[in-house]
């Protein structure tokens, strides 16, 4: 696992994110389910997404959302990242679920946040709701999946 030292190094834009042993990533949109989807020999549909409105998002309980930070992030080649969920979130009820980043990786991170307790939650756009942890990877190629986005100069 890296400290902020390199993390400051490897993700400049992320500066003012950085933690000790990881990156603050912030909520920019938050979204709910509008119609199914399919995952069938691998070709996925996902499911249609409507925006919620900001700048407060009223999360429903027992509801699950699609979350998206508030940049784009590129994963160095050589090193990967977890994203583990900010303490305060799971102390409110509030789980997030993820994916492992993979060397390469540059795009929009999503997450699934899903309101597990009683009542009603609510949660401003901007705040901080995961931490990436990098962990260097020895020997990797690069992410090359249907997730990336073009990098933009």
């Amino acid at each position: 696992m890296l400290g902020e030292k390199k993390l400051t190094q490897l993700f400049p834009d992320f500066k003012e994110l950085v933690q000790p042993a990881g990156i603050d990533l912030r909520v920019d949109a938050v979204y709910k389910q509008a119609g199914s989807g399919s995952l069938i020999d691998d070709v996925k549909n996902l499911p249609e997404l409507e925006e919620l409105e900001p700048p407060l998002y009223n999360l429903q309980a027992k509801t699950a959302y699609i979350v998206t930070v508030d940049r784009r992030i590129k994963i160095p080649k050589g090193y990967s990242m977890l994203y583990l969920p900010r303490s305060t979130l799971l102390r409110s009820f509030i789980s997030i679920h993820t994916a492992l980043g993979d060397p390469g990786f540059y795009g929009t991170l999503q997450f699934l946040l899903v309101n597990q307790g009683e009542y009603s939650y609510t949660l401003k756009r901007g705040e901080r709701i995961v931490q990436g942890v990098v962990f260097k990877v020895e020997g990797s190629g690069e992410y090359n999946g249907s997730y990336q986005e073009e990098e933009q100069d």
